[in-house]
Order: structure tokens, then sequence, then C-alpha cells
């Protein structure tokens, strides 16, 4: 789109731009994730030794999932769906827990294994802000890298197979697919324009084919054969429902890789907010539980239409914050596109026909930029010694479990099998040392009490306590039981009617020079992170409603007002020095 200026945004989430230019942009995030939709599920079934009718029939399944669930992530239903423009495809986060579960049970398995890890998703979901301090960035980046340290010698092994068709044909033709695709690739990544760089898979797919073609690898008569619209030989693999111990022992692992999906997802779900408006404002976790809700039944289908779990795209943000759309009509023209493209063999016999090695130099340079983005994630909050200890031990002892290498031969044969997944022992590794973290830290000092203000002196003496427990001087110690009053006479300002009496927990942490208050609370009409940034902004006019907030301004070090269904957190940071 010319003409826009980067970092505006011309139409937000609930505007309605033209159907012409919304079909535009919808077809062309399309165009970007197919490849995706499509070559993972390929990518798995041919690991794992399924058979063409399969792959096809898994194909079209991920496309009718991914374009239902993109629709629904646009247009909530109930509590399903955040309203934004999340483009969903198939996980690539599953790639090496599928592969495993092909070659241990077949599709069945492997299909039964989706459906009972997806009904993860919806109690996590519920229960997001609970657990928002033990399903840590570290803990979900940790699980990232791990995964993409787990797929990569799959795909190196892919990179030397080529069709049978093509058995006698010049050995160079595979590494020189493979290297045309990753430099066009990595060529038009690094020197192309940024609005070039989304499409740099699209070319060197195209690329690596043509070379391919030209060695003898590419078989077009399948793709010639294949009817532009109807539906695939019926191969629905069907479900396990023995539960034999393949089950039990697989099913640790596609359950913490459910939690990193959900993670990511979580991530988008913020990032997408970020990019969809004009003015600035607080994230609303509602929203973000709306696209884990999404993200679960996408699963849900994936394991009963018989193809791999799907996750949200990060695609849709980089997307919308170069257009400027984020409208939720784009979503809508892509999510039907996706339909439209389920149903049209060709596409899905055209994508088959890529080469082995040209995928898998495509999925070489998505996994690296997979572990890059667990980097970052895990480091989010600061690459300070404790979160990089986590990191260290979670990332080798992962490693060398996977490698067998750490007293394997002691484990007893259950240990063994779900150990054996560097991904799943690196990421309970995480787990387990955040735990250890919490404990580190103390328990925390708490207060229940009913939020009115009858409840003002028993906040007092609580956070007086807490205070002079952390050696605080007078002033230090006014200053925190300041900030819980006025933030006690905000909340009861903007608390909706309700006939029953509401309930407030304040647990306080102490910090080196610094005392964090976590307030739970029932929900509230406003964000109060956003009153408080609006305050900021209006400067010096007076308003006598926004006394307590210019107070909470001056004495707080930060304040952040999370918003999920049925409850909300409210944090604040109160140091032991005046500001």
């Amino acid at each position: 789109m010319t003409g826009h200026e980067e970092g505006t945004v011309r139409y937000e989430a609930a505007e309605k731009p033209p159907h012409a230019l919304s079909a535009a942009l919808g077809a062309q995030s399309v165009a970007l994730i197919i490849s995706g939709i499509v070559f993972t599920p390929v990518i798995v079934l041919r690991a794992g030794n399924a058979d063409e009718a399969t792959t096809a029939w898994s194909i079209f399944a991920a496309l009718l999932v991914s374009g239902l669930t993109t629709v629904l992530q646009a247009r909530p239903v109930w509590r399903i769906g955040a309203g934004y423009v999340l483009f969903m495809g198939t996980s690539g986060a599953f790639i090496s827990v599928g592969i495993e579960a092909l070659l241990q049970g077949g599709a069945a398995l492997l299909m039964t294994l989706i459906v009972a890890s997806s009904l993860l998703q919806f109690p996590l979901a519920a229960n997001l802000g609970v657990l928002r301090r033990i399903v840590t960035p570290t803990v979900g980046g940790t699980c990232i890298m791990l995964i993409a340290v787990t797929v990569m010698p799959i795909v190196f092994r892919m990179l030397e197979q080529v069709p049978e068709s093509a058995a006698g044909s010049d050995p160079l033709g595979a590494p020189a697919a493979a290297l045309v695709t990753l430099l066009v690739i990595l060529g038009v990544s690094l020197f192309g324009a940024r609005r070039w760089r989304l499409w740099s898979p699209l070319f060197g797919l195209l690329a690596g084919t043509a070379v391919a073609a030209g060695y003898g690898l590419y078989d077009a008569g399948p793709v010639g054969a294949a009817a532009w619209l109807g539906l695939p030989d019926i191969a629905w693999p069907g479900l396990d429902l023995g539960f034999g111990p393949a089950f039990w022992s697989l099913l640790p692992g596609f359950l913490i890789v459910t939690v990193v999906g959900a993670i990511e997802t979580f991530g988008d779900g913020i990032a997408i907010q970020r990019v969809s408006f004009r003015k600035p404002r607080a994230v609303d976790f509602r929203a973000v539980q709306g696209a884990v809700y999404a993200d679960g039944l996408g699963n849900l289908l994936s394991g009963l239409a018989g193809t791999l779990p799907n996750t949200t795209y990060s695609t849709s943000i980089s997307v919308v914050e170069m257009t400027g759309v984020a409208a939720r009509r784009v979503a809508i023209w892509g999510g039907v596109f996706l339909l439209l493209l389920a149903f049209s063999p060709k596409v899905a016999a055209l994508l088959l026909a890529v080469p082995s090695p040209v995928v898998a130099a495509y999925i070489l340079v998505l996994l690296v930029m997979l572990f890059m983005h667990g980097l970052q994630l895990a480091l989010e909050e600061g690459a300070t010694f404790e979160n990089s200890l986590v990191v260290g031990m979670s990332l080798w002892l992962g490693i060398g479990f996977q490698n067998k290498a750490v007293f394997y031969d002691l484990l007893p044969t259950w240990a063994a099998s779900l150990l054996s997944n560097g991904m799943t022992t690196g990421t309970l590794v995480a787990v387990l040392m955040t735990l250890m973290l919490r404990l580190k830290h103390g328990r925390r000092e708490r207060l229940q009490a009913p939020l009115e203000t009858a409840s003002l002196p028993r906040v007092q003496s609580f956070l007086q306590g807490v205070a002079r427990t952390a050696g605080w001087d007078r002033g230090a110690t006014h200053r925190l039981q300041l900030a819980g009053e006025e933030t006690l006479l905000v909340m009861l300002e903007h608390a909706p009617a309700s006939a029953a009496p509401r309930q407030l927990r304040i647990e306080a942490r102490r910090a080196a020079a610094q005392i964090e208050l976590d307030i739970v609370v029932g929900p509230l009409g406003a964000n109060l992170s956003d009153a408080l940034a609006e305050v900021a902004a209006a400067g010096e006019t007076p308003s006598e409603d926004a006394i307590s907030f210019r107070i909470l301004r001056s004495i707080v070090e930060e304040m952040r007002h999370q918003q999920y269904h049925g409850i909300d957190f409210i944090t604040l940071k109160v140091g032991s020095r005046p500001l």
C-alpha cells in the first residue's frame, strides 16, 4: 500500500474500510501465511511416513480450520475470539512431538493426542490472570528455543531427500535447490525494502522450486491432474481411543507444547492491540483471553478434522503495522479466502509437489527466527542473573536429555520415554526453577477485606506492617499507605454497582528498595492505567475527580491494571526513596 507512513493507523479495529481494500489486504496476508499453514503438516507427515492421501487431507483440514478460526478471532462468539486481526495457521511448535506420535502410533494416535491436549487451553484461558506468575515469558521463550533445537535435525535430514521418481538425477540437485532457496530468502530479507521482506519466504520457495525443476526433482504430473475445485479423497485418520502406553508417554509433551502455543497467542493478543489504535491504550486482557480460547477451539477442531493444531501468526501484526489497517474486516476476508482455498485440490497438489530440500531450506530460516523469537521472549523482563540461569539450565539440560547423554540408561522406562524429548524436559526444568525462584522471594503477605470505605483502616494497618518489616522509615511508610488509600478510593469510584458484597485481596512482596502490591478484585468498569495516562496527558488542567490519580502518579513508580473476565489485577510498585 503506497503512501502509507509506517507507525500510523488508518483504520482501527472497529472501523470499516472499503471492501476492495479489505479483500486485497486479506489476500496479501493469506499469500504470506499459506506456505506455513501447508508445509508444517507436510513436514510432519512426510517425516512420520504418512501416505499422500493422508497428507492431502491434512492440508484440506488445516486450511479449513485456519479459515474458520481466523474469522472467529475477528468476530468473537461469546468469549471465544479476540476481536482483532489475528490470522490463524498451523503451529510449527508441534513438529517434533507430532513426528514422534506418528512413528509410535500413526495418525490416529496423533489426532487423539491433539484433541486431548487442546482441552487444556480452555481452563488455561479462563485462569490466565492467576497463572501469570508461573507461565512466564521466560518459561515460554525457553520452550520455543527448545522446539527449534529438537526439530532442526529433522530438517537437516530433509535436505537430502529427493522424490523416488528422481532417484537417478544429478546428486547436486538437492543442495543446489536448497542453497538457492536459502540465499533468496536471506537476500530479500537483508537487502530488500521492508514491504518486500514479508514476501521473502514465497520468493525463496519459487526460486528453489525452479532450480529443483531444472534438475528433474519437481514432478508436475499430480498438479496437472488435480481439479481446481473439489474435495480431496477422504482420508480422515480417526481417533485412537485405546489410550495405551504410547498415549500416556507422549501426552505430557503435547500438553507442554499446548501451553507454549497459548503463551505465543497470549503475546500476539497483546501485540495486535498495540498496533490497532491511533491513541495508545492499556491492553485489554479479556481480548487476550478470547484469543487463547479461539486458539484452543482451533486445536480441538484440528484434531477432530485430522490435521495439526493451529496458532496465531505473528505475520498479522507485521502486516497491520506496515499498512496501518487494523480493521476486523481484513481478517474476515482473509478467513473466507482460506476457506475457499481448502476446496481447491490443485493448490494442495501444487504445494505437495515442492521438493523436500526446498521445504527444508524454507523451514530452516523459520526455525532460526523461531529460536531468536524465543530468546527475545525469554529475556523480555531483562537478562537478569535469575532469568539467564533459568534459560541456560533449561536449554542445556533439554539438549542433554534429547541426545540421551544424561543418565539415560539409569532412567525407568516411563521416565526415559518422557524425558527423551528435549522440549519437554527443558520446559519442565524452566517451570520447576521458576517455582523455586518464587520460594526464594518468600511468602507474600496477604490481606483480604471487603471493597468498601470502611476497610481503609485495615488496609493502612496492613501496609504499615509491611513497611515496618521491610525496615522503611516513616516517610516511605506514609507513601506506601497513601498509595494504598488512593488506589482503594479509585477502585470504589470505578466499581460497578452490585448487590453482592465485593472483596479485594492485597498481596505484598518486598524487593531491594521497593514494595510491590498485587491487588486482586472483581471486575472494575474502567481501566485505571488508561485513566492514569489521561491525567498525565491533561497537564495542569484542574479536575476534581482526578485528584486521586494525580496523587498516585506522583508517588508510585509503576501502576498496571490488567482486566480479565471476572477478575482484575492491579499492580503497584512503590519505592522506599522519594521519587
